[in-house]
């Protein structure tokens, strides 16, 4: 990707962006993708990793699906979550390079 590529060119873009940016900033939002991100989880399991309700559960992968980060894959009762965009942990490690390096937000 270029940087001609990543500029944007009207507000929508930023609009949009800030859209995906908004999805991803809940902690419970970021350990789904984290856990995502070594394969496919059915929502139980997903229920049982972050310890909240099946609903709370949801809706957090509601807001990931809109924002177009995870898809789902129903299988008769089941659903199973995977990552849309793998490309999004690339932006996940650059978050931890910034946070290993002075984010003054760990305080």
């Amino acid at each position: 990707m270029n940087k001609a590529t990543l500029k944007p060119r009207s507000p929508e873009q930023f609009t949009t962006r800030a859209k995906v940016l908004k999805a991803m900033a809940h902690p419970s939002r970021l350990l789904v993708l984290d856990e995502l991100s070594s394969g496919e989880r059915c929502v139980c399991q997903l229920v049982e990793l972050i310890g909240a309700d099946f609903s709370t559960v949801s809706k957090h992968l509601t807001v990931l699906k809109e924002a177009g980060l995870v898809e789902d894959d129903k299988r008769g009762q089941q659903v199973f979550y995977r990552l849309k965009v793998p490309c999004i942990l690339e932006f996940m490690e650059c978050i931890e390079t910034v946070v290993k390096k002075g984010c003054s937000c760990r305080k």
